[in-house]
């Protein structure tokens, strides 16, 4: 089954179009990490995380991990609904 949403042509892209899975892991010296992917939902293309991204953290709790991984994700949605990444 194809997941990917259709967009009328020449139609505007909104937050809609995409996924944002955010979330937070523990690193080796007991902090927390936030854990990012970002997908364009139209195409099916993952703009996070990409090599060389950057890690988001360490925060002293999984909250401020996981809310900093999700501002970080809607922050790369608003960077391609204004400029999209082809």
């Amino acid at each position: 089954m194809n997941q990917l949403k259709s967009r009328s042509p020449g139609g505007a892209m909104s937050a809609e179009d995409f996924a944002i899975y955010a979330s937070y892991q523990i690193n080796a010296g007991g902090l927390f990490v936030g854990t990012l992917k970002v997908i364009r939902k139209t195409d099916g293309r993952m703009l996070f995380p990409f090599q060389g991204a950057p890690v988001l953290g360490p925060y002293p709790s999984r909250q401020e991990a996981r809310d900093a991984a999700a501002s970080h994700g809607e922050l790369i949605v608003k960077s391609d609904i204004a400029n999209p990444e082809s």
